[in-house]
């Protein structure tokens, strides 16, 4: 009596409020924190971050390379010695002598240049360039991908979660109503009217039933370090679900329509179709190989014995280059493009079937989610007032305990059932989803 009394007064102390209850996750943003915060979508991420600065990469061949390099070099080698005198503009008379050009004395050189090349025309640059562009967009094509099968697993982990939380309070509910069965049929037996054969049947179902909540328990806590470990969350993390999540409304009636839409979205889809311009752009860099290169160069050196005492001098020219002969390498990358483009188109014209049919599977199961959902909700209902009656019967003697179990498992399962149909369509919905390539 005083422990009840002093919880009163804590309860009724000026400040003191109860706890809000936590807002629950819904699915939205369940989802939302698995694209934020799950490896697979950060990987994603980086993949496309990297293709953008290959684009980067490919735009510098339209651009200058300028290299300044300095050096300090020191020999009595013939040739060293006399062009070095002569690039520090320090030749002389004297040093046409034999014996000065046969054994002369060791001198420094030490050279400055900054040298300059412009391409002026390269036809692997263009090919280059659209290659990393096509791979920027195959990137981001991918990284949808991730984003799409992402939502699906979320929404498939969410719907675990939701399915096992029902089951173990099924469970919960079940142990409940036996323990009462088992105290009216103790009060049954001693008034007389029943044997212990109906006690000891319902003594049976109590610690089954506590089985099955401890089973479902530990599906539950399986079932939300899944989930948790999609969102990148700890996985001994426990959030409330929504557990009244609605899925969206989805006309199923015209297929055709759905198939034109998933062709027209799929990330799989676009990445098919980026992969056959891939292939024509590695058959215009295999053809760039047989054009030639043309690029101008100039370049300033400073030459000196010493470090501060130098001669400058330039210079500046042109060139062009022209693949004559290469083993037949480059003709046999060419073909090796034209074949690679052959099976992309291939591969492209499987993704499109593969597409149309994932559509119709999708939407057919949606459909038989849909009929499960309203077929579970009669059958539940029908199993409670089954149950009802079967109880007062059993009060009444009219009925024996096998029964009166009977009712009782099959209003578990009804529960169960029509709570896997409710997630079912839930999860068949973002399949569909996916399928179209909306989310």
């Amino acid at each position: 009596m005083i422990r009840l009394f002093a919880a009163w007064l804590l309860l009724a102390a000026p400040g003191q409020t109860l706890a809000p209850a936590p807002t629950p996750l819904t699915l939205t943003e369940a989802i939302a924190r698995a694209r934020a915060q799950n490896p697979d979508a950060g990987t994603s991420a980086a993949a496309e971050r990297e293709a953008a600065e290959r684009v980067t990469q490919a735009r510098a061949g339209y651009f200058p390379r300028v290299d300044a390099t300095e050096s300090w070099q020191r020999s009595n080698q013939p040739v060293f010695v006399f062009s070095s005198l002569l690039s520090q503009r320090r030749f002389t008379g004297a040093d046409f002598a034999l014996g000065a050009l046969n054994h002369p004395n060791a001198i420094d050189n030490y050279r400055a240049a900054v040298m300059a090349e412009q391409p002026i025309f390269d036809g692997s640059t263009k090919a280059n360039i659209a290659t990393a562009g096509i791979g920027l967009e195959l990137a981001a094509a991918r990284r949808q991908v991730v984003d799409h099968d992402l939502a699906a697993d979320v929404t498939s982990a969410y719907g675990r979660v939701i399915v096992a939380a029902a089951a173990r309070r099924s469970a919960t509910a079940a142990g409940e109503s036996a323990r009462a069965d088992r105290e009216l049929a103790g009060n049954r037996r001693d008034a007389g009217l029943v044997t212990d054969a109906d006690v000891l049947q319902l003594d049976v179902y109590v610690s089954r039933t506590r089985e099955q909540e401890i089973r479902a328990a530990s599906d539950e806590r399986t079932a939300r370090a899944e989930l948790n470990q999609l969102m990148g969350e700890p996985l001994d993390a426990v959030f409330a679900l929504d557990r009244e999540a609605s899925a969206p409304k989805l006309d199923t009636r015209d297929v055709a329509a759905l198939e034109a839409e998933a062709i027209q979205n799929r990330p799989d889809v676009k990445a098919a179709a980026l992969q056959q311009r891939l292939g024509h752009a590695a058959v215009d860099a295999a053809r760039a190989a047989f054009l030639p290169q043309v690029a101008m160069q100039g370049g300033w050196e400073f030459n000196g014995g010493s470090w501060n005492d130098r001669a400058s001098s330039w210079m500046v020219g042109a060139f062009a280059r022209i693949n004559v002969f290469h083993g037949f390498a480059d003709k046999a990358r060419l073909a090796e493009a034209r074949e690679q483009v052959t099976r992309q188109s291939l591969d492209y014209a499987k993704t499109e079937t593969r597409v149309r049919l994932e559509v119709y599977v999708a939407a057919g199961r949606l459909d038989a989610a849909r009929a499960r959902e309203g077929v579970g909700r009669s059958a539940l209902a029908q199993a409670r007032e089954s149950r009802r009656i079967i109880r007062d019967r059993y009060e009444a003697g009219l009925a024996d305990a096998v029964t009166l179990l009977r009712a009782t498992e099959a209003v578990v399962q009804a529960e169960t059932q029509q709570t896997e149909a409710a997630v079912a369509v839930l999860t068949e919905t973002a399949a569909l989803e996916r399928t179209l390539g909306r989310r």
